[in-house]
Formats: C-alpha cells, structure tokens, sequence
C-alpha cells in the first residue's frame, strides 16, 4: 500500500509538470443564443460556461413584503441594463426571506432587455478572470450571481471575490455586476476574541486587524440589502397570496391554523415556509 500511494504521489507531481508546460486552454464560447442563464462549471483542468435550459422564472409581483428590498435592487438593475452607473450587491440576512428570488426575478423582469445571468460557486471564484475576458465583448449585461457565499478562514476564493472588486489589476467589465447573498453580514466566520482585540482611544473604536480584513470584502460592495424574519402577519399574508395563486383557493380560518402549525414545526416564519406550505395545503384539497 505505501509503494502504491508514493507511485500515487509521484503521478499528481509529474501531471503537475506536465501541465505546468502545457500552452494554456482557451475557455470554449458557449452558445448566447440557447439561455438567459448560465452555470460556470469546470472540468478536465479548463472552465466554461453550461446553459441553464430550464431557468427558474420567478415574477417580481410573487415577492411579498419586501417591497423596500425589491425597489432598491430592481433599481440598481435598470441602471446596468441601461448602461448606467450601477452597484454590485450584497443581499444579506434571514434564510427563507427572498434573497436568491429577488436576483432571480429581476432576470425574468429584464432579460428581454439583455440581461444574462451566470452562477457560479464559491470554489471556482479564481476563474473570475477568465469569465470577464469571455464576455468583455458581448453586448448583454450580465450578472454573476454567487448565491449563499460564506468563507472559511483562508478559502482561496475569498482573495479573489476581493481582488476583483476592487484592487486587482484585472477590472470588472463594464457589462458586468456582481450580485451576491448570504446568511453572513461580513461573509465570513466572526470570533468572540476578535471582538475582544478592538482597541478604544477616547471615544474612538479601533477593531482588531482581523476585524478590519473581514469587512473589507463586504465593504467593496457598493450596495448592502439587508433581509429581515416576517412576523406573524407577514408570513400569513404571504402563505395567504401562494394558497390563493397555487390553488384559486381561499385562505380560510383552517389554513390559517394550519399555516401557524407548519410554521411551529419548522421553527421559522419566511417566505420559503409560506411557499411550502402553500404546496402541501393545495396539494392536499
């Protein structure tokens, strides 16, 4: 078994080599013409651009109760798609609230405008590079859309989220915005001793170095869109509009109290939830 993981070994070292001299692969162009959305994926040591053929379509008007939220990114949205100065943007707070919709649903409403959106993780965030020199010259706008990012102490990607957005020699391309969400303010993990370093002098706050580092890459986001839980209210209305839309059925007193139980058990009031619960009570009348 040793003989076979040093043979192992020195394989990945030659392969290494190997590549290393190997002239480099141009990431393929995909086909515009068969999506308003794409996934970057990688594979056999090069990146490329898969079609989404069957989107998720989401309609502005099926977001419920977060009308402030909706305003300010739809906003910033038509200002890119018309060739305006525009903001990339961190959607940050509660699970379940519309955060990945949102981004979603200003695609349904402006793709017949041009607007294109690509996915991509957390983990191929390195090939940003790559992706702003294969739509440098297309005529869509495009939003790339990292959707439930957060980092881990020393995640490569991080470096690369932050380079791009500001301080790297390679610039964001004039077609294109980042758009991301997160469960995180500051996207990555924040440590009880941390806080403990900030230093005070008089009345003015000092954080700790590593304090300052981690806001830095939610910093360089021009526009913060912060997402809140429902209240009670709030999630009924919303679970009351899906009953309704899903079902052509009232919301009576027994939905209700059924749509308060689900919300019990799951041990959350959100959109999601209300969306959930919406299925199963259409499903079940």
């Amino acid at each position: 078994m040793d003989k076979l993981d040093q043979f192992l070994q020195r394989a990945e070292a030659l392969l290494e080599q190997v590549e290393a001299i190997l002239p480099a692969v141009h990431v393929i162009e995909p086909d515009w013409q068969a999506s308003i959305a794409y996934r970057w994926q990688r594979g056999n040591g090069r990146g490329a651009l898969q079609p989404v053929y069957h989107p998720h379509k989401i309609k502005l008007a099926d977001l419920q109760d977060i009308n402030e939220q909706k305003e300010k990114v739809v906003r910033n949205t038509r200002q890119f798609v018309n060739r305006k100065p525009a903001n990339n943007v961190l959607l940050t707070g509660a699970r379940g609230t519309g955060k990945s919709s949102l981004v979603k649903a200003v695609l349904s409403e402006f793709s017949g405008q041009g607007l294109r959106l690509i996915e991509i993780g957390k983990d191929a965030l390195s090939d940003l590079p790559e992706i702003i020199e294969l739509i440098d010259t297309r005529s869509e706008r495009f939003i790339l859309f990292c959707d439930d990012l957060s980092f881990n102490d020393a995640e490569p990607g991080y470096q690369a989220l932050k380079a791009v957005l500001d301080g790297s020699v390679v610039a964001l391309s004039d077609n294109l915005l980042i758009y991301a969400t997160s469960n995180r303010r500051h996207l990555m993990p924040e440590y009880m001793q941390e806080n403990l370093a900030t230093k005070y002098a008089g009345d003015e706050v000092h954080p700790a170095e590593v304090v300052e580092e981690k806001i830095s890459l939610s910093e360089r986001f021009g526009m913060w869109i912060s997402f809140y839980p429902f209240t009670q209210d709030e999630y009924l209305a919303v679970a009351a509009y899906w009953v309704e839309q899903l079902g052509l059925l009232p919301f009576t007193d027994d939905a209700r109290r059924e749509a308060l139980q689900w919300a019990l058990g799951r041990g959350s009031r959100s959109g999601r939830v209300a969306w959930q619960f919406a299925k199963d009570w259409c499903g079940r009348q």
